[in-house]
Protein backbone atom coordinates (compact mmCIF):
# COMPACT_ATOMS: atom_id res chain seq x y z
CA UNK A 1 0.00 0.00 0.00
CA UNK A 2 2.89 2.22 0.86
CA UNK A 3 4.20 1.31 -2.64
CA UNK A 4 1.43 2.38 -4.31
CA UNK A 5 0.69 5.62 -2.84
CA UNK A 6 4.41 7.01 -1.55
CA UNK A 7 3.19 10.40 -2.62
CA UNK A 8 0.15 10.32 0.46
CA UNK A 9 2.84 9.52 2.79
CA UNK A 10 5.27 12.25 1.91
CA UNK A 11 2.42 14.50 2.22
CA UNK A 12 1.21 13.64 5.44
CA UNK A 13 4.95 14.33 6.39
CA UNK A 14 4.50 17.81 4.70
CA UNK A 15 1.28 18.61 6.48
CA UNK A 16 2.89 17.52 9.71
CA UNK A 17 6.18 19.91 9.93
CA UNK A 18 3.64 22.80 8.05
CA UNK A 19 1.72 22.50 11.41
CA UNK A 20 4.45 22.32 13.35
CA UNK A 21 5.89 25.40 11.47
CA UNK A 22 2.49 27.32 12.40
CA UNK A 23 2.71 26.13 15.99
CA UNK A 24 6.41 27.75 16.56
CA UNK A 25 5.02 31.26 15.05
CA UNK A 26 2.39 31.43 18.14
CA UNK A 27 4.11 33.91 20.85
CA UNK A 28 5.37 31.79 23.74
CA UNK A 29 7.49 31.98 26.96
CA UNK A 30 11.05 30.41 26.25
CA UNK A 31 11.82 27.74 29.17
CA UNK A 32 15.59 28.50 29.52
CA UNK A 33 17.60 31.13 28.43
CA UNK A 34 20.94 29.08 28.06
CA UNK A 35 23.14 29.09 24.90
CA UNK A 36 22.58 25.13 24.74
CA UNK A 37 20.42 23.24 26.72
CA UNK A 38 22.74 20.77 29.06
CA UNK A 39 21.88 16.83 28.85
CA UNK A 40 23.72 16.29 32.48
CA UNK A 41 23.46 18.04 35.36
CA UNK A 42 20.87 20.46 34.90
CA UNK A 43 17.44 21.20 36.67
CA UNK A 44 14.94 23.55 37.30
CA UNK A 45 12.98 24.23 40.20
CA UNK A 46 10.89 27.35 41.82
CA UNK A 47 12.51 29.76 44.10
CA UNK A 48 9.75 32.09 46.11
CA UNK A 49 8.25 33.83 43.61
CA UNK A 50 11.32 32.83 40.48
CA UNK A 51 11.62 29.67 38.91
CA UNK A 52 15.24 28.47 38.26
CA UNK A 53 17.04 26.71 35.53
CA UNK A 54 20.64 25.44 36.72
CA UNK A 55 23.25 23.83 34.79
CA UNK A 56 26.77 23.04 34.25
CA UNK A 57 29.22 23.91 31.16
CA UNK A 58 30.58 21.91 30.20
CA UNK A 59 28.14 19.16 30.80
CA UNK A 60 29.83 16.54 32.08
CA UNK A 61 32.46 18.62 34.36
CA UNK A 62 35.67 16.80 35.49
CA UNK A 63 37.43 17.58 38.67
CA UNK A 64 40.03 19.49 38.58
CA UNK A 65 38.95 21.54 35.56
CA UNK A 66 37.38 24.96 35.87
CA UNK A 67 33.30 25.05 35.24
CA UNK A 68 30.84 27.83 35.23
CA UNK A 69 27.74 27.02 37.03
CA UNK A 70 24.92 28.97 34.95
CA UNK A 71 21.85 30.60 36.15
CA UNK A 72 18.72 31.24 34.45
CA UNK A 73 16.31 32.89 36.75
CA UNK A 74 12.82 33.84 35.49
CA UNK A 75 9.57 34.79 36.68
CA UNK A 76 6.74 31.94 36.70
CA UNK A 77 6.14 33.20 33.07
CA UNK A 78 9.82 32.81 31.69
CA UNK A 79 10.24 36.25 31.46
CA UNK A 80 13.80 37.84 31.70
CA UNK A 81 14.27 39.08 34.96
CA UNK A 82 16.98 42.19 36.32
CA UNK A 83 18.51 43.39 39.41
CA UNK A 84 17.99 40.63 41.83
CA UNK A 85 20.66 40.00 44.53
CA UNK A 86 21.67 36.28 44.59
CA UNK A 87 24.72 34.04 46.53
CA UNK A 88 25.73 30.71 45.69
CA UNK A 89 27.19 28.23 47.62
CA UNK A 90 28.54 24.76 46.88
CA UNK A 91 28.85 21.81 49.64
CA UNK A 92 29.96 18.56 49.23
CA UNK A 93 27.90 15.60 49.66
CA UNK A 94 30.59 13.38 51.20
CA UNK A 95 31.40 15.46 53.99
CA UNK A 96 28.81 17.96 54.36
CA UNK A 97 31.25 21.13 54.61
CA UNK A 98 30.98 24.09 52.60
CA UNK A 99 33.49 23.80 49.79
CA UNK A 100 33.23 27.43 48.03
CA UNK A 101 30.95 30.44 48.45
CA UNK A 102 30.32 33.32 46.31
CA UNK A 103 28.79 36.58 48.06
CA UNK A 104 25.53 38.38 47.86
CA UNK A 105 25.93 39.93 44.03
CA UNK A 106 23.79 42.21 42.48
CA UNK A 107 22.81 40.93 38.99
CA UNK A 108 22.10 43.24 36.20
CA UNK A 109 19.69 39.90 34.59
CA UNK A 110 18.55 36.78 36.42
CA UNK A 111 20.79 34.93 33.63
CA UNK A 112 24.09 34.73 35.28
CA UNK A 113 27.30 32.46 35.83
CA UNK A 114 30.29 31.63 38.28
CA UNK A 115 33.06 29.56 38.12
CA UNK A 116 34.41 26.89 40.05
CA UNK A 117 36.23 24.10 40.03
CA UNK A 118 35.47 20.60 41.54
CA UNK A 119 38.21 19.00 43.68
CA UNK A 120 37.12 15.42 43.37
CA UNK A 121 34.97 13.03 41.79
CA UNK A 122 31.93 12.32 43.65
CA UNK A 123 28.29 14.50 44.09
CA UNK A 124 28.00 18.07 45.22
CA UNK A 125 24.79 20.81 45.95
CA UNK A 126 24.49 23.99 44.66
CA UNK A 127 22.50 26.18 47.09
CA UNK A 128 21.13 29.71 45.25
CA UNK A 129 19.76 32.30 47.66
CA UNK A 130 17.84 34.94 46.38
CA UNK A 131 17.11 38.14 48.62
CA UNK A 132 13.79 38.65 49.56
CA UNK A 133 14.81 41.78 51.70
CA UNK A 134 18.04 43.83 52.67
CA UNK A 135 21.74 41.34 52.45
CA UNK A 136 25.01 42.65 52.88
CA UNK A 137 26.17 42.91 49.35
CA UNK A 138 29.60 41.64 49.13
CA UNK A 139 29.47 39.56 52.20
CA UNK A 140 28.71 35.74 53.08
CA UNK A 141 26.25 33.96 55.00
CA UNK A 142 27.35 31.18 57.71
CA UNK A 143 27.32 27.53 56.44
CA UNK A 144 23.76 25.98 57.50
CA UNK A 145 23.44 22.36 58.59
CA UNK A 146 19.65 22.26 56.48
CA UNK A 147 20.47 23.30 52.85
CA UNK A 148 17.67 24.90 52.23
CA UNK A 149 16.83 26.62 55.37
CA UNK A 150 16.56 30.62 55.47
CA UNK A 151 16.50 31.35 59.12
CA UNK A 152 18.11 34.42 59.54
CA UNK A 153 18.07 35.61 56.05
CA UNK A 154 15.87 37.50 54.24
CA UNK A 155 16.07 35.33 51.11
CA UNK A 156 14.23 32.09 49.32
CA UNK A 157 16.72 29.18 48.89
CA UNK A 158 17.08 26.29 46.09
CA UNK A 159 19.29 23.06 46.38
CA UNK A 160 20.64 21.26 42.60
CA UNK A 161 22.66 18.25 42.42
CA UNK A 162 25.87 17.99 40.50
CA UNK A 163 27.89 15.07 39.77
CA UNK A 164 31.20 15.12 39.06
CA UNK A 165 33.12 12.35 36.97
CA UNK A 166 36.07 11.58 34.91
CA UNK A 167 34.01 9.00 32.20
CA UNK A 168 30.69 9.70 32.17
CA UNK A 169 31.19 12.43 29.09
CA UNK A 170 32.75 10.21 27.53
CA UNK A 171 30.45 7.48 27.67
CA UNK A 172 27.52 9.44 27.56
CA UNK A 173 28.73 10.84 23.76
CA UNK A 174 30.07 7.48 22.85
CA UNK A 175 26.46 6.15 23.20
CA UNK A 176 25.25 8.81 21.20
CA UNK A 177 27.52 8.14 18.41
CA UNK A 178 26.55 4.92 18.42
CA UNK A 179 23.02 5.10 18.08
CA UNK A 180 23.58 8.13 15.01
CA UNK A 181 26.02 5.02 14.18
CA UNK A 182 24.56 1.97 14.57
CA UNK A 183 21.67 2.50 12.03
CA UNK A 184 23.69 4.34 9.27
CA UNK A 185 25.90 0.77 9.11
CA UNK A 186 22.63 -1.22 9.18
CA UNK A 187 21.32 0.96 6.33
CA UNK A 188 24.50 0.82 4.79
CA UNK A 189 24.94 -2.27 4.77
CA UNK A 190 21.63 -3.15 3.35
CA UNK A 191 21.96 -0.89 0.61
CA UNK A 192 25.33 -2.27 -0.41
CA UNK A 193 24.15 -5.74 -0.88
CA UNK A 194 21.17 -4.30 -2.57
CA UNK A 195 23.42 -2.04 -4.87
CA UNK A 196 25.69 -5.34 -5.60
CA UNK A 197 22.98 -7.95 -6.75
CA UNK A 198 21.70 -4.95 -8.85
CA UNK A 199 25.24 -4.04 -9.88
CA UNK A 200 25.42 -7.34 -12.03
CA UNK A 201 22.30 -6.08 -14.47
CA UNK A 202 23.49 -2.67 -14.65
CA UNK A 203 26.92 -2.64 -15.62
CA UNK A 204 27.06 0.90 -17.99
CA UNK A 205 24.53 2.55 -15.34
CA UNK A 206 26.41 1.03 -12.12
CA UNK A 207 27.64 4.22 -11.16
CA UNK A 208 24.26 6.17 -11.16
CA UNK A 209 23.04 3.57 -9.24
CA UNK A 210 26.12 4.17 -7.01
CA UNK A 211 24.83 7.59 -6.58
CA UNK A 212 21.50 6.84 -5.93
CA UNK A 213 22.03 5.17 -3.04
CA UNK A 214 24.39 7.08 -1.59
CA UNK A 215 22.39 10.71 -1.47
CA UNK A 216 19.56 7.97 -0.25
CA UNK A 217 21.86 7.09 2.53
CA UNK A 218 22.98 10.97 2.83
CA UNK A 219 19.34 11.65 3.61
CA UNK A 220 18.94 9.19 6.22
CA UNK A 221 22.13 10.52 8.17
CA UNK A 222 21.32 13.99 7.60
CA UNK A 223 17.76 13.26 9.83
CA UNK A 224 19.91 10.94 12.04
CA UNK A 225 21.99 14.23 13.33
CA UNK A 226 19.24 16.01 13.82
CA UNK A 227 17.67 13.49 16.04
CA UNK A 228 21.32 13.61 18.02
CA UNK A 229 21.18 17.20 18.93
CA UNK A 230 17.47 18.31 18.83
CA UNK A 231 17.67 18.47 22.81
CA UNK A 232 20.39 20.91 22.52
CA UNK A 233 17.87 23.56 21.47
CA UNK A 234 15.11 22.87 24.24
CA UNK A 235 16.60 25.85 25.99
CA UNK A 236 16.23 28.17 23.89
CA UNK A 237 13.16 27.40 22.66
CA UNK A 238 10.70 23.76 22.97
CA UNK A 239 9.35 24.41 19.41
CA UNK A 240 12.80 24.53 18.21
CA UNK A 241 13.44 20.77 19.29
CA UNK A 242 9.97 19.69 17.72
CA UNK A 243 10.71 21.05 14.52
CA UNK A 244 14.06 19.27 14.76
CA UNK A 245 12.39 16.20 15.59
CA UNK A 246 10.36 16.61 12.51
CA UNK A 247 12.91 17.74 10.60
CA UNK A 248 14.80 14.50 10.79
CA UNK A 249 11.65 12.28 10.38
CA UNK A 250 11.02 14.22 7.14
CA UNK A 251 14.34 13.03 6.09
CA UNK A 252 14.44 10.04 7.25
CA UNK A 253 11.05 9.24 5.66
CA UNK A 254 12.26 10.60 2.16
CA UNK A 255 15.26 8.30 1.92
CA UNK A 256 13.18 4.79 3.14
CA UNK A 257 10.33 5.70 1.12
CA UNK A 258 12.51 6.65 -1.99
CA UNK A 259 14.32 3.31 -0.78
CA UNK A 260 10.99 0.59 -0.58
CA UNK A 261 10.31 2.81 -4.44
CA UNK A 262 13.48 2.20 -5.99
CA UNK A 263 13.57 -1.48 -4.51
CA UNK A 264 10.00 -2.59 -5.06
CA UNK A 265 8.51 -0.75 -8.01
CA UNK A 266 10.71 -2.35 -10.51
CA UNK A 267 7.50 -3.92 -11.94
CA UNK A 268 5.74 -0.72 -11.77
CA UNK A 269 8.38 1.15 -13.57
CA UNK A 270 8.35 -1.54 -16.34
CA UNK A 271 4.96 -1.31 -16.65
CA UNK A 272 3.87 2.58 -16.35
CA UNK A 273 7.26 4.34 -16.54
CA UNK A 274 5.03 7.48 -16.83
CA UNK A 275 3.44 6.67 -13.08
CA UNK A 276 6.49 5.61 -11.60
CA UNK A 277 8.60 8.68 -12.80
CA UNK A 278 5.10 10.95 -11.28
CA UNK A 279 5.77 9.43 -7.47
CA UNK A 280 9.50 10.13 -7.89
CA UNK A 281 9.22 13.45 -8.93
CA UNK A 282 6.52 13.77 -5.74
CA UNK A 283 9.16 12.25 -3.41
CA UNK A 284 12.55 14.37 -4.74
CA UNK A 285 10.15 17.66 -4.31
CA UNK A 286 9.44 16.82 -1.13
CA UNK A 287 13.39 15.80 -0.18
CA UNK A 288 14.50 18.80 -2.72
CA UNK A 289 12.52 22.19 -1.42
CA UNK A 290 12.33 20.52 2.72
CA UNK A 291 16.23 20.03 2.31
CA UNK A 292 16.60 23.95 1.17
CA UNK A 293 14.51 25.30 3.92
CA UNK A 294 16.53 24.02 6.44
CA UNK A 295 19.59 25.14 4.79
CA UNK A 296 17.84 28.55 4.76
CA UNK A 297 16.76 28.52 8.32
CA UNK A 298 20.07 27.74 9.62
CA UNK A 299 22.29 29.83 7.25
CA UNK A 300 19.34 32.76 8.61
CA UNK A 301 19.78 31.69 12.09
CA UNK A 302 23.83 31.47 12.27
CA UNK A 303 23.19 35.03 10.77
CA UNK A 304 20.66 36.48 12.83
CA UNK A 305 18.50 35.71 15.79
CA UNK A 306 16.25 32.77 15.13
CA UNK A 307 12.77 33.80 15.17
CA UNK A 308 10.89 33.60 18.72
CA UNK A 309 14.36 33.35 20.52
CA UNK A 310 14.66 34.88 24.28
CA UNK A 311 18.44 35.96 23.14
CA UNK A 312 18.92 38.61 20.76
CA UNK A 313 22.86 37.10 19.15
CA UNK A 314 22.49 34.95 16.69
CA UNK A 315 22.64 30.86 16.66
CA UNK A 316 26.62 29.53 17.40
CA UNK A 317 28.15 27.43 14.96
CA UNK A 318 29.02 23.97 16.31
CA UNK A 319 30.18 20.37 15.53
CA UNK A 320 26.65 19.01 14.37
CA UNK A 321 25.46 21.82 12.90
CA UNK A 322 28.27 21.54 10.28
CA UNK A 323 27.67 18.08 9.71
CA UNK A 324 23.81 18.10 9.40
CA UNK A 325 24.08 20.89 6.73
CA UNK A 326 26.82 19.94 4.80
CA UNK A 327 25.17 16.32 4.25
CA UNK A 328 22.33 18.63 3.36
CA UNK A 329 24.06 20.77 0.80
CA UNK A 330 25.57 17.56 -1.01
CA UNK A 331 21.68 15.90 -0.48
CA UNK A 332 20.78 19.25 -2.30
CA UNK A 333 22.92 18.33 -5.34
CA UNK A 334 22.32 14.56 -5.33
CA UNK A 335 18.44 15.22 -5.65
CA UNK A 336 18.84 17.08 -8.63
CA UNK A 337 20.80 14.08 -10.01
CA UNK A 338 18.52 11.63 -9.11
CA UNK A 339 15.46 14.27 -10.82
CA UNK A 340 17.33 14.18 -13.61
CA UNK A 341 18.38 10.54 -13.70
CA UNK A 342 15.04 9.49 -13.15
CA UNK A 343 13.73 11.72 -16.17
CA UNK A 344 16.52 10.26 -18.46
CA UNK A 345 15.32 6.64 -17.81
CA UNK A 346 11.56 7.81 -18.91
CA UNK A 347 13.15 10.00 -21.79
CA UNK A 348 14.87 6.26 -22.96
CA UNK A 349 11.89 3.89 -22.09
CA UNK A 350 10.11 6.08 -24.63
CA UNK A 351 13.02 6.20 -26.97
CA UNK A 352 13.03 2.60 -27.06
CA UNK A 353 9.14 2.13 -26.87
CA UNK A 354 7.73 2.06 -31.43
CA UNK A 355 5.44 4.98 -31.16
CA UNK A 356 1.99 3.47 -32.06
CA UNK A 357 0.31 4.70 -35.48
Amino acid sequence: MIMRRPYAVALVVVGMLLMLLAATTTPQHAYAHFEHFAHYNARGDGIGQYYVYQQLDPDYAKPGEPAAIQFSVQDMDGHDTHNIVTMVEVYSSISGERVAAFPWTKQDTGDFQVFYTFPSTGYYQIVLSVATGSVNLNAIDPPRVTLSGVEGCNCDRVVFNAAISNNFGMIFDSAILAGVLFPLVVVGAILGLVYKRKRKQLHANSSEEFVKWSVLLLAIAGGLVHFAVYSEHASLRIEYSIFLIAAGASQVSYGILYILLTMMGSEESRLDPRQYYRKTVILNLFGLIGTAVLLGLYAYAVTFPPPLSPNSVPEDIDLGGILAKSAEAILVVGIIYLMRLEKRKLAGHFAETPSKT
